[in-house]
């Protein structure tokens, strides 16, 4: 095995899917590839494959379908690679469980910024939604780590262990949705853009001047979306996550339990 693990290229092009086996080779894992969905979900599932790049479109089954099985048994992190720049496609790959989306052509270097990036905030379980403490040992952890965990109007995180409860009952989410929870708590009710809250999911390579595009941001929106969701958020009387029109997000006020 590679020193990073196991990654798995699932891609029906030729020449993309050599020019990955090579950046993912040299980046230090132990690569395996398909030239199909249903090839491609098998080899991840042998495998055990800690990453992916998955091509939206293969010959027989299209890559949403192909990360949908996926999740049913795997908490690999998920690049969606795609040669349509649509908004739908962005949007249905975060919803369906990716980590991230990239468009054809891509930069090699981006490519293994951006796993990088990923790998080094760990995952909170296992497979799609986050299997975490019971609640009882919840609360425990919570009291040892005061310092650690970051809490507002029910809801604690656990900056050290990566775990979320609302109310004594923990929440599944994905690694972005933690991060940009996480900078909304520490922003204590502060303003933070769009564009600040891409640099907190893309991690370093997003550096101060780097251009953000309005895919970015609406993978961002898609983000909060799933968030509020998962959080049960009552747009008209949010409790957590407040949208500032034309900016970006900030942390609601404190509420009487």
């Amino acid at each position: 095995m590679g020193d990073l693990g196991v990654a798995v290229v699932i891609e029906d092009d030729d020449d993309v899917r050599n020019l990955l086996d090579a950046v993912l080779q040299q980046a230090g894992f132990e690569v395996h590839s398909a030239a199909t969905g249903r090839d491609g979900v098998d080899v991840a599932r042998h495998r055990q494959a800690n990453v992916i790049t998955l091509d939206v479109g293969l010959p027989d089954i299209d890559g949403f379908e192909v990360l949908r099985r996926i999740r049913q048994f795997s908490d690999a992190y998920v690049v969606m690679l795609t040669g349509r720049n649509e908004e739908l496609d962005t949007i249905s790959a975060l919803q369906g469980g990716a980590d991230d989306y990239i468009v054809k052509p891509f930069r090699p270097r981006e490519l293994r910024a951006r796993i990088s990036a990923m790998m080094r905030r760990p995952r909170q379980g296992v497979v799609g939604e986050v299997v975490a403490e019971p609640s009882e040992q919840m609360a425990a952890a919570v009291n040892a780590r005061r310092g650690k965990v970051l809490q507002h109007n029910g809801l604690a995180l656990d900056t050290e262990t990566r775990t979320v409860a609302l109310r004594g009952t923990p929440l599944g989410l994905t690694r972005s949705e933690f991060d940009l929870l996480q900078e909304l708590l520490k922003g204590t009710g502060a303003v933070r853009t769009r564009a600040d809250l891409v640099r907190v999911v893309r991690g370093e390579y997003y550096g101060e001047d780097t251009y953000i595009s309005e895919a970015d941001e609406r993978a961002v929106e898609v983000h909060i979306g799933n968030l509020r969701r998962k959080l049960h958020e009552d747009p008209q009387d949010p409790r957590w996550l407040v949208t500032v029109r034309g900016v970006g997000y900030r942390l609601a006020p404190t509420k009487a339990e």
